[in-house]
């Protein structure tokens, strides 16, 4: 499998490519990582150096890409957090010339805009770009709960209303849905949620919350799930298999008394997943 990642990059820490790359090469996916920033570290510090990466620029590096002849070979375009509205532009014109190259490919975008407790933390811009044009054009999709509701204007809180979200979001365009970070009030005390839906159903996932804020989680669940559904197309295996492997994921992290991932240091629960949680059918 190959998949083009189109996402940020930083020196230090992990996130965007420098989060995405890793987990899926340990897996077996050969990426093709195209960077969209080249910062030192990621902007939660409040501080960091390097430069943003122009459309322009971005877009030379997919035509060499391209010039190589390997769109064809590309089994799956996937994008991250969108610095500016450029950006955009750039990805969809990529998803649909690797599309013409090998019609079997798919584009899965994580619309990152923000969450329930920060907000939206991007451009104002940038998440009515990811609601109107950007989303439509996805076969998979991993907001969290709190973008789906943006996504639908919708506010998503209980299980029927989260699936009622995804159904609408699903019309758009996109056929599967990850939805993460679910928090429904009625959900047992010290969990917190996922659910995955395409056209064969829906499934939720319940793990123990731990009580971290992980910058550059999503970016590996959104990695490993795809790759994952890429590979089998079975719904409930890839979000057992992303599931377990992030929970490990944080669960290190957490004990280690790091703010960064321990990425390296995780490396067996991607390749050997535990497979602790068992998905339940929902729908």
């Amino acid at each position: 499998m190959k998949i083009l990642s189109i996402q940020s990059a930083v020196a230090f820490g992990h996130v965007g490519n420098s989060a995405a790359v890793f987990p899926l090469q340990r897996i077996g996916v050969e990426v093709l990582p195209v960077y969209t920033v080249n910062f030192s570290n990621h902007t939660g510090y409040g501080a960091w150096r390097g430069p943003l990466i122009s459309p322009d620029d971005v877009r030379e590096v997919l035509q060499g890409i391209e010039d190589r002849g390997v769109f064809p070979q590309i089994d799956v375009v996937l994008s991250g957090y969108q610095g500016g509205e450029g950006i955009a532009d750039v990805i969809l014109e990529a998803v649909k010339r690797v599309k013409a190259a090998n019609p079997s490919a798919v584009y899965s975008c994580d619309p990152v805009m923000g969450n329930a407790k920060s907000g939206c933390f991007v451009a104002p811009a940038i998440p009515v770009l990811l609601r109107d044009r950007v989303v439509p054009a996805a076969d998979i999709i991993t907001p969290n709960q709190f973008e789906l509701g943006f996504l639908t204007g919708t506010e998503p809180d209980t299980l029927e209303s989260t699936l009622a979200s995804v159904d609408l979001v699903r019309a758009t365009g996109p056929r599967t849905v990850l939805v993460t970070s679910v928090e429904r009030p009625d959900r047992e005390e010290g969990t917190i949620e996922m659910l995955a839906v395409d056209d064969s159903g829906a499934w939720l996932v319940r793990t123990p919350y731990i009580p971290m804020k992980a910058n550059g989680s999503g970016d590996v669940t959104a990695a490993l799930f795809t790759a994952h559904y890429r590979r089998t197309g079975d719904l409930a295996d890839a979000l057992a298999r992303t599931t377990s492997s992030v929970f490990d994921l944080l669960a290190r992290t957490h004990e280690s008394g790091e703010r960064e991932l321990q990425l390296v240091e995780s490396q067996e629960a991607y390749a050997h997943p535990r497979m602790q949680f068992t998905p339940e059918r929902v729908a």
